[in-house]
C-alpha cells in the first residue's frame, strides 16, 4: 500500500472492492476528517473502524446495511441521491443476490482493512436485525406471527409519525404528485371499495387489516359489515380503538387471527392489501384456495400486492430487506399472482398497475420520517428509524427504476352476479 494515502483514500479502496467498481459513486469522509472521491458526489461518512469489520465479515449489502443502521457510517446529503449513487455501481446495480467477492478481492479487502486498523471479530448485528431461526420452518403460523411482530410491533406511535393520520401502510393512489399523502390514501381506500362493489350490508373480510383504515372506510362510507384480521397484537389494539372512536363498533370487528383460521364465511367481498407478500411462493396456492372458499358465488376478491419485475427471485436471507424489514417476505411476479388466482377458480376481471404511485408514497413517508426524526427515534430507536429510512428510500428508487411494481388484481367467483361491463364503474 502506498504511503501517505489518507484514511478516506484507503476507505475508497475498501468500498470499491466491496462494490466491485473502479469508479467510486460517492465521496467518502473518514473518521479523521479526510475526504476522497469525486467532487460534488453525495458524501458518506465512515465514523468508526467497526464499519470495516462489518464489511470484512459481510462484504456486501448486509454489511453495508449493518454499518448504516448502527451509525458506523452515515449519509450527509440527500438520502435519495446517496442511495441512487450507490445502487448504480458494481454489484449493487445488479438484480438478485449480490455476487460474492473473488478470492483476490477478499485478499485485497483484508490487506486494506488491516492497514486501517480494522481487523477484529465480527461485530454483533444491530439489535433491530431479525433472527427467526428458532421459530422453525418458514410460513408456519408460529413463524409468520414472529415475522409480522418483528415488522409491525415496533410501536404505533412510530408508525403514526411515518404514515400520518391515515395510518395506511400500502401504496396510495395519486391524481398528481401534488395530491398529498392523506388525500391519496383516502383515494386508494375508496378505489378498493368501488372495485369490490360494496353497498349497505355487504359483508367484507379485510385480510391483513393493519390499523383498521380500510375497515373503517368501508363501514363508514359504504355501510359494509367488516371483519378485519391481523396477527399483530399492537395493530389490533389501535384498530379497535380507532373503530370505537369512529362509532363503528356495530359494523366492524377486528380480530387477531391468521387467515388460515377463518371459518365463518361466506363473504360478499375480500380485500387483501399488502398481505400476499408475507404468504410465500410455496403457500400461495393455499392462500388463494382459502380466500376463494370464503367467498360467496359472485363475490369479489381484490389482491393488492408488490410485485418483483426483475426476473426470477429466490429467497435470500442475507439481504438487508430480509434481515431488517420483511423477514420471510417473498415478492412474486404479477404473472404468478394472476396465475394463482385463476388456478384457484376465480375469473380475473381487472388488473391495475400502480408502480409510480408507490414511488410517490414512499417518498412521502421518507419525508415525514425526516421531518419527525427526533420523535421517531424517541418512539422506537435510532436504529429502527435508520432501518425505515434506508428501506423506504431504496424501495422508492426500485419502484422508480422498474425493478418493483405494485398491482391490484380484481377477481370474481363464478356462479353469481357479474361485475359491471366496463371498469369506468369504479375508476
Amino acid at each position: 500500500m502506498a504511503r501517505g494515502r489518507s484514511v478516506a483514500e484507503r476507505l475508497a479502496t475498501v468500498l470499491g472492492t466491496v462494490l466491485g467498481s473502479a469508479e467510486l459513486p460517492v465521496r467518502l469522509r473518514g473518521w479523521d476528517g479526510s475526504v476522497a472521491g469525486p467532487p460534488g458526489a453525495p458524501v458518506v461518512a465512515v465514523r468508526d473502524r467497526r464499519a470495516l469489520r462489518r464489511l470484512l465479515w459481510s462484504p456486501g449489502q448486509l454489511g453495508l446495511g449493518r454499518a448504516y443502521v448502527s451509525g458506523d457510517i452515515d449519509v450527509e446529503d440527500d438520502v435519495f441521491d446517496t442511495f441512487a449513487a450507490l445502487s448504480s455501481a458494481g454489484r449493487l446495480s445488479e438484480t438478485g443476490p449480490m455476487r460474492p467477492l473473488s478470492l483476490a478481492e477478499r485478499a485485497a479487502l483484508l490487506r486494506t482493512v488491516a492497514g486501517l486498523g480494522g481487523l477484529g471479530t465480527d461485530p454483533e448485528p444491530p439489535a433491530e436485525e431479525a433472527d427467526l431461526g428458532r421459530h422453525g420452518l418458514r410460513h408456519t403460523r408460529r413463524r409468520d406471527a414472529a415475522a409480522i411482530a418483528h415488522h409491525y410491533d415496533v410501536g404505533n406511535d412510530f408508525y403514526e409519525l411515518v404514515l400520518g393520520p391515515s395510518m395506511v401502510y400500502s401504496c396510495a393512489v395519486w391524481d398528481t404528485p401534488d395530491t398529498g399523502l392523506d388525500a391519496a390514501q383516502e383515494a386508494k381506500l375508496d378505489l378498493v371499495c368501488r372495485k369490490l362493489g360494496l353497498t349497505e350490508g355487504s359483508r367484507l373480510l379485510d385480510v391483513g387489516c393493519g390499523w383498521g383504515s380500510m375497515a373503517i372506510h368501508a363501514a363508514g362510507r359504504y355501510g359494509a359489515d367488516v371483519v378485519g384480521i391481523t396477527i399483530s397484537e399492537e395493530q389490533a389494539t389501535l384498530a379497535r380503538k380507532r373503530v370505537a372512536e369512529a362509532g363503528l363498533t356495530d359494523k366492524v370487528e377486528i380480530r387477531v387471527q391468521d387467515y388460515r383460521e377463518i371459518t365463518d364465511g361466506p363473504f360478499d367481498a375480500i380485500s387483501s392489501i399488502g398481505m400476499a407478500e408475507h404468504v410465500g411462493r410455496a403457500r400461495l396456492g393455499d392462500y388463494v384456495d382459502q380466500l376463494v372458499g370464503l367467498l360467496r358465488p359472485g363475490g369479489r376478491l381484490l389482491n393488492h400486492a408488490i410485485a418483483w419485475n426483475a426476473g426470477e427471485t429466490t429467497w435470500d436471507e442475507n439481504t438487508f430487506i430480509a434481515r431488517y424489514v420483511f423477514p420471510d417476505g417473498e415478492l412474486l411476479g404479477l404473472g404468478e399472482m394472476v396465475g394463482a388466482v385463476e388456478r384457484g377458480g376465480l375469473e380475473v376481471v381487472d388488473v391495475e398497475a400502480l408502480r409510480r404511485h408507490y414511488a410517490l408514497t414512499l417518498r412521502a413517508w421518507v419525508r415525514r420520517l425526516e421531518e419527525h426524526w427526533d420523535d421517531a427515534v424517541a418512539a422506537s430507536t435510532e436504529g429502527r428509524a435508520r432501518v425505515w429510512r434506508l428501506y423506504m428510500a431504496a424501495c422508492a428508487l426500485a419502484f422508480e427504476g422498474g425493478a418493483m411494481g405494485v398491482d391490484q388484481v380484481l377477481a370474481v367467483k363464478p356462479g353469481g352476479e357479474q361485475p359491471p361491463l366496463r371498469r369506468t364503474a369504479w375508476v
